[in-house]
C-alpha cells in the first residue's frame, strides 16, 4: 500500500481523519470518470474501495439478465482464491449478498458463521467467514453488488466503513450504467425503429422489439395480416404502423369495429347498399371497403362477424370482388386487409362459429402482440407518457409519477393492459392536480385501496391481486430459501423484476 493511503498515526483527530478518508474517496472517484471500458473502471474500483474500507478481500459484481448464475459477464474480485470466489457467487441468489439485493440496502454482520441468518449456508460454514459488509450499487433493481471480507481490525464494520461503501457504490452506479450501454442498449426496440416508424408506439422492451420486427417484415407485403392478443394491448395502433409503413401509406386507412354495430347493419356498413336495399338505405350507402380503396381496411374484433358477412369477406380476399347489397353486379376492390381479435379464432372455427377457410385467408401473416405483463419494462415510460398526454389534452400544469407512484403502476396487474393503464393514469393526474399536490401518488392511482383499507367491504379486484402476488412471491421465496434465480425461474419473471416486486411489497426475510 502506497503512503498516500497508509493509516493514521494513533493520535490522529477521528474527525479529522473521517474526513480526509471522504475526500480522498471521492478524488479518486472523480479519477474514475476517465475510464472508457467497463473492465478497467470495475477494477480500479474495486481496488479504490478495498483500500478505502482497509480490507483483504473484495467482489464486484453487475447483474444482467441474460447472464447465467454464477458466470457473470462483467465482476472483478481482489484476494480471492477461486474457489472463495465460486462461494461469494453462490451467495448471489441467496445468503448475505442476496438480502443485499432483496432489500437494496448495505448488509452488515459482525460475523457471518455466527448470524442465524447467514450460519446455515454451506459457503459461510466452509470458509468460517466472519466480518462482511455487502452493498447494493444502483437501485430499483440494484445494478450490481459489492462485497467486503477481511477487515484487518477485528469486529463488525463502522458505521464510516459502511458510509463509505454506500458513497462509493452510490457514485459507481452512473459511470457503470453509462459504460455498460455500451455493450448492452436499454433500449431494445432501437434497432428495428430505424427501419420502422412508430413514433406513437412507446417501449424498449424485448417484447415490444419482436412485434416491431413481425411489423417490419409485414408492412411492405401486400398480404392479409391478423394481429391477436388481449383486449387493451394496442392492435388498432399497430394496424396504422402497418400501414404507414407499407405501400399503401398515401392512401386511405379505413376502421371498423365489428362487434359494435347490430348484425343487419354491418354488412351496409362493410360493403355498402343500394337505395331501397333495406329500411334504412333511403340512399347510396357507400360501404368501408369502398372507403378504403387502393388503401387498407382495418377490421376489429373480426370474430363478431355475423355468418352472412364472412363469407362476403371470404369472397372479397378470394376474388377482390364483393356485391353491395342490393346490388346484381360485384365491384372491383383494391383493399389490404388487416383484422385484429381477442378471441381463439380457431376455437371458434372448430366450434364452427367462424369459418376456417376464412381464418386462414386473415392469417397469412399472423403477428400477436404480447399484452403489458409481458411488457414490464415498458409500464413506467408508457405511464409517464400518458400522464404528460393526460395534462396537456385537458389543460392541466405539469405533473409527474412520484418514484413510489412509479414501482406501483409497474407491480399492479393491468388485465385491461395499455388502455387500462392510461385510463388510471388520466384519473390519476386530474385527481393529483385537482387536491394541488406536487406529483402524482399511489393513492391517486388505486383509491379504491385507500377506500377498501378503511372499510370492512370486499377489497378490490385490484387489491386482491396485489394480495395475491405478495403471498405468492413471499411463498416462492422461502421454498426456494430466498434464491432469486431459483423464484424467478419458478414464478417465469426476470429477475430485475423479482427484486422490484421485493421492494414493492417491502418484503424482508424472516430471521430464524
Amino acid at each position: 500500500m502506497s503512503s498516500e493511503h497508509a493509516p493514521p498515526p494513533s493520535d490522529a483527530d477521528p474527525a479529522k481523519e473521517r474526513l480526509r478518508r471522504e475526500r480522498d474517496l471521492y478524488l479518486r472517484l472523480l479519477e474514475l470518470v476517465r475510464c472508457r471500458e467497463l473492465e478497467p473502471l470495475l477494477r480500479e474500483g474495486l481496488r479504490l474501495i478495498v483500500e478505502t474500507v482497509n480490507v483483504s478481500r473484495g467482489y464486484l459484481e453487475l447483474l444482467d439478465e441474460g447472464d447465467d448464475p454464477g458466470n457473470p459477464r462483467w465482476w472483478m474480485a481482489h484476494g480471492l482464491s477461486p474457489s472463495e470466489i465460486a462461494g461469494v457467487r453462490s451467495e448471489i441468489s441467496r445468503g448475505i449478498i442476496g438480502e443485499t439485493l432483496a432489500r437494496s440496502e448495505a448488509v452488515v454482520t459482525a460475523s457471518a458463521v455466527d448470524d442465524p441468518r447467514f450460519s446455515g449456508l454451506q459457503s459461510v460454514k466452509r470458509a468460517r467467514i466472519e466480518a462482511v459488509l455487502c452493498a447494493p450499487i444502483g437501485s430499483d433493481p440494484p445494478r450490481g453488488v459489492l462485497y467486503l471480507q477481511g477487515r484487518a481490525a477485528p469486529g463488525i464494520f463502522p458505521d464510516e466503513d459502511r458510509a463509505l461503501a454506500e458513497t462509493f457504490c452510490r457514485h459507481l452506479a452512473p459511470f457503470v450504467d453509462r459504460l455498460g450501454r455500451r455493450h448492452e442498449p436499454d433500449d431494445r426496440t432501437e434497432a428495428v425503429r430505424a427501419r420502422v416508424r412508430a413514433p406513437g408506439v412507446i417501449g424498449r422492451s424485448a417484447a415490444l422489439a419482436q412485434v416491431l420486427e413481425q411489423i417490419a417484415l409485414a408492412a411492405p407485403l401486400d398480404v392479409s395480416v391478423l394481429l391477436t392478443g388481449d383486449t387493451g394491448t394496442g392492435k388498432s395502433q399497430l394496424a396504422r404502423v402497418l400501414h404507414d409503413n407499407g405501400p399503401r401509406a398515401a392512401a386511405p386507412f379505413v376502421e371498423l369495429n365489428c362487434a359494435a354495430l347490430p348484425e343487419q347493419l354491418l354488412e351496409s356498413e362493410l360493403f355498402g347498399a343500394l337505395p331501397g336495399a333495406h329500411s334504412t338505405a333511403v340512399k347510396r350507402i357507400e360501404g368501408k371497403v369502398a372507403a378504403a380503396q387502393r388503401g387498407t381496411l382495418f377490421l376489429d374484433e373480426v370474430g363478431e362477424l355475423p355468418p352472412g358477412a364472412q363469407a362476403k369477406l371470404l369472397q372479397l380476399l378470394q376474388s377482390r370482388q364483393y356485391y353491395p347489397l342490393g346490388a346484381s353486379r360485384p365491384v372491383h376492390a383494391d383493399v389490404r386487409i388487416v383484422a385484429a381479435t381477442n378471441a381463439d379464432l380457431l376455437a371458434l372455427a372448430g366450434e364452427r362459429r367462424f369459418r376456417e377457410d376464412l381464418l386462414y385467408r386473415l392469417q397469412v401473416l399472423p403477428i400477436r402482440v404480447p399484452s403489458l405483463a409481458e411488457r414490464r419494462d415498458d409500464v413506467q415510460e408508457l405511464a409517464a407518457y400518458f400522464c404528460a398526454a393526460a395534462c396537456k389534452g385537458h389543460g392541466l400544469p405539469a405533473i409527474g409519477l412520484s418514484p413510489a407512484a412509479l414501482r406501483a403502476v409497474e407491480t399492479a396487474a393491468w388485465p385491461g393492459n395499455v388502455r387500462q393503464l392510461a385510463s388510471a393514469v388520466e384519473a390519476a393526474a386530474i385527481r393529483a392536480v385537482g387536491e394541488g399536490a406536487h406529483e402524482i401518488e399511489p393513492r391517486h392511482i388505486f383509491p379504491q385501496r385507500e377506500v377498501s383499507a378503511g372499510t370492512s367491504g370486499s377489497p378490490s379486484f385490484q387489491e386482491q391481486t396485489r394480495r395475491f402476488q405478495e403471498r405468492l412471491l413471499r411463498d416462492t421465496l422461502e421454498a426456494t430459501d430466498w434464491s432469486i434465480v431459483d423464484t424467478a425461474r419458478r414464478l417465469d419473471l426476470a429477475r430485475s423484476y423479482v427484486y422490484k416486486l421485493i421492494n414493492a411489497f417491502d418484503l424482508r426475510r424472516s430471521t430464524p
